[in-house]
């Protein structure tokens, strides 16, 4: 039996990255861009930052059975994630094509492939292999409903904390909502989804460079102000902070203390370009959280 685990149930996807001098508009070609291929998906992301915070870290999701998807699980076992729940399909493996800045601002376009096919089955099949003593299980939107509600339900039975990232937004699953511990959103998804009012949940509200609000019925609101990093590349830094949010749970942190660390992790996800490249790790993170940095204020969104 494991004392405990970060299962993160969700996307994983190759990342496509070119970074230009500036977004371009509808039918514009920019040129002159420099090209990289980096792993990504937001449950990817998250799992990979959950192991970079030194927690036992298990990933439940499905790559295709093609290059992509052996270089996928590669990354993911590189970074010290478990990928014993990691299936594979005739799906391809999703694909991300990212668009950066040089003020490290992005635009993406996601070709699902193999994380659409994640199911409910899957997910009970493979959560039900963890012998885990303690869990938080964390899920995002980039897999289908079925896998999501299944997550829930499972970490319930379990008497696991499950933790939401309604993102991309869209309408939920009724009763979802009711199933979650915290659910982490950014200002759009919180809008798109009438957050904190329609959860009784713990609602975390990301600002990007303004940091990050904490909703819990019956108590103030809890701000905290973003860190200072040099910013680079804004991908991952919601997925860091998802990850280190839910790290701060498994290591029974108090709220202000797992915000503030899941903001410096933010942050520091920032510094590099590519969606993992800048992940921070335990000592890295818990310094900016106690000292902060010089560079440009930023955030996870």
């Amino acid at each position: 039996m494991t004392a405990g685990e970060v299962i993160v149930v969700g996307s994983v996807n190759v990342d496509l990255v070119v970074r230009i001098d500036h977004l371009p508009q509808a039918g514009e070609t920019v040129t002159g861009g420099t090209f990289r291929r980096a792993p990504g998906g937001k449950g990817g992301n998250a799992a990979a930052a959950a192991a970079r915070l030194g927690a036992r870290t298990r990933f439940v999701g499905l790559v295709g059975s093609d290059d992509l998807g052996e270089e996928a699980r590669g990354d993911l076992t590189d970074a010290g994630v478990d990928v014993g729940t990691l299936g594979t399909t005739e799906a391809p493996t999703g694909v991300a094509a990212i668009l950066v800045d040089h003020a490290g601002r992005n635009v993406i376009a996601v070709a699902p492939g193999a994380n659409a096919e994640l199911t409910g089955g899957h997910v009970r099949d493979a959560l039900a292999t963890v012998e885990a003593e303690r869990a938080v299980v964390v899920a995002n939107l980039e897999i289908p409903d079925g896998a999501v509600a299944a997550a829930a339900e499972i970490s319930g039975a379990r008497g696991w904390p499950f933790i939401l990232n309604p993102a991309p937004a869209r309408p939920l699953p009724g009763g979802l909502l009711d199933r979650c511990a915290a659910v982490i959103a950014n200002e759009l998804e919180a809008e798109a989804l009438g957050l904190p009012g329609a959860t009784p949940a713990t609602v975390v509200i990301t600002r990007g460079a303004d940091g990050a609000e904490v909703h819990r019925p019956g108590r103030p609101v809890l701000r905290q102000p973003g860190f200072v990093v040099e910013v680079a590349d804004t991908t991952g830094a919601g997925d860091a902070f998802v990850a280190a949010l839910a790290w701060s749970m498994l290591e029974g942190m108090q709220p202000e203390r797992g915000v503030r660390i899941a903001c410096a992790a933010g942050a520091l996800a920032c510094r590099a370009v590519g969606a993992r490249a800048g992940l921070g790790a335990r000592a890295e993170v818990e310094a900016l959280a106690e000292t902060g940095s010089s560079g440009q204020r930023t955030g996870a969104r």
